[in-house]
């Protein structure tokens, strides 16, 4: 859930919706919602196949959060007593039964339980464990490109979403189409895995190009230029096989792993997870 901002314009490029479903995160979005911090996205979505466009009819009610995706995690993270921004953890370590964090030039800390709430590529990394490996085995992220442009016209003028199944997009949005957004033709676009998988390693350039050409290529689209345009690679976007383990816990170890490759791969995923690890440390101390 991450937004960004280039002078007055906002893009959602991460995680473009959520909805709620489990009573135990409804709770906490009816609070949120009451708050002026989440409101309902109604926008014209469209459903781009090969064989032709359709228009998505909404099932379930999709949420954003206001001003911005990051609003919640804002939120969230204001309620700590102590949290760090631009603290690199380079090691995590046991010893005499704590949890010893490592960050370069600065004062190691240490706890009595520990969460990692990163994909499991990045929770190896700094924990060499063989049981851990074991349990993160099973799970593989995949990668995506999200460009960010801002375009001199709508992209389309009878829809400001689509999921597309055809080429190397999957998903396009206007993000003035959502609640609290200036209203500037700022879009997002999102690649497919696999293509994003084969261009992986492609310049940040290259990939800006090719997704605003697919773009103009989409049977939605008018003619438009890009005024502005960025590409970002989520390189750990979405699980290939999510678990649905709440969070994993080694109680042996004080040690809890937790995201939303643990629960669907969803925002609500991501949440129930969290507090599935919270109540396992909780329970333990």
């Amino acid at each position: 859930m991450s937004t960004r901002r280039h002078e007055d314009f906002h893009f959602d490029h991460g995680a473009q919706y959520f909805t709620a479903r489990d009573p135990r995160f409804m709770r906490h979005v009816y609070a949120w919602r009451e708050r002026g911090l989440v409101e309902a996205w109604n926008t014209r979505l469209a459903v781009i196949d090969p064989d032709g466009v359709e228009q998505k009819t909404a099932t379930t009610e999709r949420l954003v959060a206001v001003p911005g995706m990051s609003a919640i995690c804002s939120e969230l993270a204001g309620e700590l007593p102590d949290c760090r921004f631009s603290w690199p953890v380079e090691r995590v370590r046991r010893k005499d039964g704590q949890w010893v964090l490592e960050a370069s030039g600065r004062k190691n800390v240490s706890a009595d339980a520990l969460l990692l709430a990163i994909p499991p590529e990045q929770i190896r990394v700094l924990v060499d464990d063989q049981d851990i490996e074991i349990a993160l085995a099973g799970v593989q992220m995949r990668p995506c490109w999200a460009v960010m442009a801002v375009l001199d016209r709508p992209l389309s003028k009878d829809y400001d979403a689509a999921f597309v199944n055809q080429g190397p997009l999957s998903w396009l949005a206007r993000q003035a189409s959502r609640p609290g957004r200036p209203t500037t033709e700022a879009w997002i676009f999102h690649a497919s895995p696999d293509w994003s998988e084969e261009h992986l390693e492609a310049s940040p350039d290259d990939v800006r190009n090719l997704l605003l050409d697919a773009a103009r290529a989409l049977p939605i689209a008018q003619t438009f230029e890009a005024g502005y345009a960025s590409a970002h690679r989520w390189r750990y976007a979405l699980a290939r096989q999510p678990l649905e383990e709440g969070a994993l816990w080694f109680e042996d170890r004080q040690l809890a792993l937790a995201g939303d490759w643990c629960q669907g791969s969803r925002v609500e995923g991501a949440f129930l997870s969290g507090a599935a690890a919270a109540g396992r440390i909780m329970a333990s101390l």
